[in-house]
């Protein structure tokens, strides 16, 4: 008996583990030490185990009871042995500091290279500070840079060939993306961003707006101590002139942290539009040629102060103000020709626009962690914001007279559009583990929107006042409140993890149109499930599955009739009666890890239902005896979209001074729906591609070239041709690598020209556009207190937003 209960003694105390715990800080500034290796070795100099301290430097390991040795290695710092005799539960290490070792400072060079994409279970990530193609550029060609991403020339983004895309800043909706977020993401330095999450089957957590996914633009935050930060100028041909600064400081529980930049821009465009209406009896041509210039100011503060009560709770306030002041100037010249192409008539159209916006937001975020992982923790947040913005255009036609090869008699007309937007947005997440495998998560998030257009067009008459023209001036209000609840549980079971969600959104909007006294209200509560699993053969190679239901809102603009009087012959209105797109979509997806490259390979198909497409109809009007046409574009939903396509990434570190990164999207694409007794179908096999290379050169000189190609697809009324672009950058770092100076080339062979060619009943056009010229920029950059980061450590880049609901 004495036998038996010895052994199950002994028994019993091998099978107790003990916790080991600590925390890393450089011994200079007891400042976090992130990404060094923590390693425990037994008697016999075995390696029991061991980790890869994350961000805030601490550890936990597990051991059975037993004497072992805490071996802790870091580039650059000398390494530490800790004996520890493990014979209780818990063994804390408290802080740890780490010396930098001279000797090793004096022979070795370390140089920081974050992988340009890290792949993770739901998202891909692109480290975009150090793509040199991004210099001096905005947060437009950041994203129309990345693969799968394609930014179009009214600065629209499309994701895998779909446009129904949410971007969001530092996961949530932001007053940097502005009431119209194509115009504003080029108000927004890329010197201000530190990555861009890529999220193209979002889970239960995020908002489910976005049929295609989320784009998630995370600004750049410094979490060193003391004070440190950036300074950046750049100038550039077109010109192009800005200034950017960044501050931090950190002290005990307080860190301030600060942003500013300014930047002067001027983009030349142009393109043109062949146009031909024909009937039984007729046939006339109208060739349109469109020179745009646009140029403007624009500014960007950020101030925010983070408190940290104790380690487990923080409280951070932050204030956002952005103000725009564009002038844009737009000639068009139409020519019309009769069925022989001889010239009957021309007239030249030219718009002076004043554009203003201005954007201020508050955001406050408390967080409170129950222990020292975030694995278990509660965060809640509020925001506020407002956006005002006005279009004021001076709008001249003027006729030509042949026989005096001369403009004359013009025609004076006026809009002016003001419009204000405020927004509201509270949300709470509860996350807590289960056991020692899963774990729940749930979340509440309100949102309450209300936009004001106020739309009017005038027109001058000799010896008169100005006549208002009643067609096109209406004040639009919108009023959109959504609330949502998720839940998401996930767990994992030998080789297999899983995460499935549920969340509910509550939909309340209504239009409202002053001037024609009527009100338009729609509400609607969706459930949106999400389901994600991974199975993990190895440590090198992964299987991703995942199934989200997503939906389409119609956005203010598509549902204002009233949108713009710019080219009073091609005009876009809205449709106030679209309803949303709803989308069910499946990805599967194997991630290969090599020693020095990663491989994605994925499988996805989407459904998409009540497609919303913008579709052209022509109207003929006579004035004076004179007939003319004009087309008329409305976005209408349509029956129904499948989408089927395979994406492949590459990475791969070929050396350590030679890296290749590229992406291929091939897809197929039918689209089928009816609307007016039309029928209207495209069926589409199409393909984009992305290859970027870098190479370093003598240590310290960086050289990249990039290319992009998308090949021609079908549209439901025409195609859009193929275009392709060649960027090349190169840099060098400088003062002690304090400071870096760059040159880059943007769309080298002048080539990002969108085309396209349209074919409908009585009407083809073949058009083409071009929204920005050939760019060069200069850049140099100066980081005050900090240095190129040693392996992995780089300044703000720690803190996860992890989507509009974290």
């Amino acid at each position: 008996m004495l036998l038996i209960t010895s052994l199950l003694s002994l028994n019993f105390t091998l099978a107790q583990k003990a916790t080991i715990t600590g925390n890393l800080v450089d011994k200079a500034n007891n400042e976090p030490l992130a990404y060094a290796n923590v390693s425990i070795f037994d008697e016999q100099d075995n390696l029991e185990t061991g980790m890869v301290t994350p961000a805030d430097g601490s550890f936990q390991l597990q051991v059975p009871y037993g004497k072992y040795t805490v071996r802790i290695q870091f580039v650059s710092y000398k390494t530490v042995n800790i004996p520890v005799n493990a014979n209780k539960a818990s063994i804390a290490l408290g802080s740890i500091n780490l010396e930098e070792d001279v000797n090793q400072l004096a022979e070795v060079e370390v140089t920081a290279r974050r992988p340009q994409m890290e792949m993770k279970l739901d998202k891909r990530v692109f480290n975009v500070s150090e793509d040199l193609s991004n210099i001096g550029g905005s947060a437009e060609s950041i994203l129309d840079n990345l693969p799968s991403v394609t930014v179009d020339v009214d600065g629209n983004v499309s994701l895998r060939g779909s446009g129904n895309v949410r971007i969001l800043i530092n996961g949530r909706p932001s007053g940097l993306v502005g009431i119209s977020g194509g115009s504003a993401l080029r108000q927004i330095q890329a010197d201000m961003i530190e990555r861009v999450e890529v999220i193209t089957n979002p889970s239960a957590r995020y908002e489910a707006e976005g049929n295609a996914g989320i784009i998630n633009i995370i600004l750049k935050k410094d979490k060193k101590g003391g004070l440190n930060g950036s300074f950046s100028t750049n100038l550039g041909y077109p010109a192009q002139y800005g200034i950017n600064g960044n501050l931090n400081y950190r002290k005990n529980k307080m860190n301030l942290f600060g942003s500013y930049g300014i930047t002067y821009r001027e983009n030349f465009g142009g393109g043109y539009i062949d146009q031909t209406y024909f009937d039984d009896d007729s046939i006339s041509y109208t060739y349109v040629d469109r020179d745009r210039d646009r140029s403007g100011i624009s500014q960007n503060a950020r101030f925010g102060l983070d408190y940290s009560f104790n380690d487990n709770t923080t409280l951070t306030g932050s204030f956002l103000y952005r103000v725009s002041d564009e002038n844009n100037i737009a000639n068009n010249t139409n020519s019309f020709y009769n069925s022989n192409r001889e010239l009957v008539n021309k007239t030249l159209r030219v718009q002076d626009e004043q554009e203003d916006e201005t954007v201020m937001e508050y955001d406050i975020n408390f967080t409170r962690k129950f222990g020292e992982s975030d694995e278990h923790k509660l965060t809640a947040d509020f925001q506020y914001r407002n956006n005002s913005e006005t279009e004021d255009s001076d709008l001249r036609t003027k006729k030509f007279n042949q026989a005096l090869e001369q403009y004359e008699d013009s025609v004076v007309q006026r809009s002016l559009i003001d419009e204000f937007s405020e927004n509201i947005l509270m949300q709470a997440n509860y996350i807590k583990p289960l056991g020692e495998k899963g774990s729940i998560e749930a979340g509440w998030r309100s949102t309450l929107r209300t936009i004001t257009n106020d739309y009017e067009v005038t027109q001058e008459v000799e010896g008169q006042d100005d006549i208002i023209l009643d067609d096109f001036t209406n004040e639009f209000i919108y009023k959109e409140d959504i609330h949502a609840i998720y839940g998401i549980y996930s767990s994992e079971f030998d080789k297999f993890t899983y995460q499935v969600g549920l969340r509910a959104e509550l939909t309340d909007i209504s239009t409202e149109f002053v001037n024609l006294d009527t009100v338009n209200a729609r509400d609607y509560l969706n459930l949106f499930p999400s389901l994600f699993l991974t199975y993990e053969f190895n440590k090198y190679n992964t299987l991703q599955a995942s199934y989200s239901r997503r939906f389409d809102r119609p956005g203010f603009r598509e549902l204002n009739p009233f949108s713009n009087f710019n080219d009073n012959r091609n005009i876009r209105i809205g449709n106030p009666n679209l309803n949303p797109e709803f989308t069910d979509s499946y990805e599967v997806g194997l991630v290969n890890n090599f020693k020095n490259a990663t491989l994605y390979s994925g499988l996805y198909y989407r459904r998409t239902t009540g497609v919303i497409e913008r579709l052209d109809s022509v109207t003929q009007v006579t004035e004076n005896g004179v007939t003319d046409f004009i087309t008329i574009t409305q976005p209408q939903n349509l029956s129904e979209r499948n989408s089927i396509g395979i994406e492949n990434t590459y990475s791969h570190d070929l050396n350590d001074w030679w890296r290749m990164n590229a992406n291929l999207n091939i897809y197929y694409s039918e689209t089928y729906g009816v609307y007016g007794e039309k029928v209207y179908q495209a069926k589409t096999f199409t393909m984009s591609s992305r290859a970027t290379s870098q190479m370093t050169f003598w240590k310290d000189l960086n050289f990249q070239v990039s290319a992009f190609y998308r090949a021609p697809q079908q549209t439901t009324q025409g195609t859009q041709k193929a275009f392709y672009m060649i960027d090349l950058g190169l840099s060098r770092e400088i003062l002690n690598k304090r400071g870096t100076i760059a040159f880059n080339v943007r769309d080298l062979l002048n080539s990002r020209k969108w085309r396209t060619t349209t074919s409908i009943e009585g009407y083809t056009a073949e058009s083409e556009f071009q929204w920005r010229a050939r760019t060069f920029n200069l850049t140099f950059d100066y980081r005050l207190n900090s240095r190129k980061s040693k392996q992995g450590r780089e300044e703000g880049r720690e803190r996860d937003y992890d989507g509009d609901d974290f």
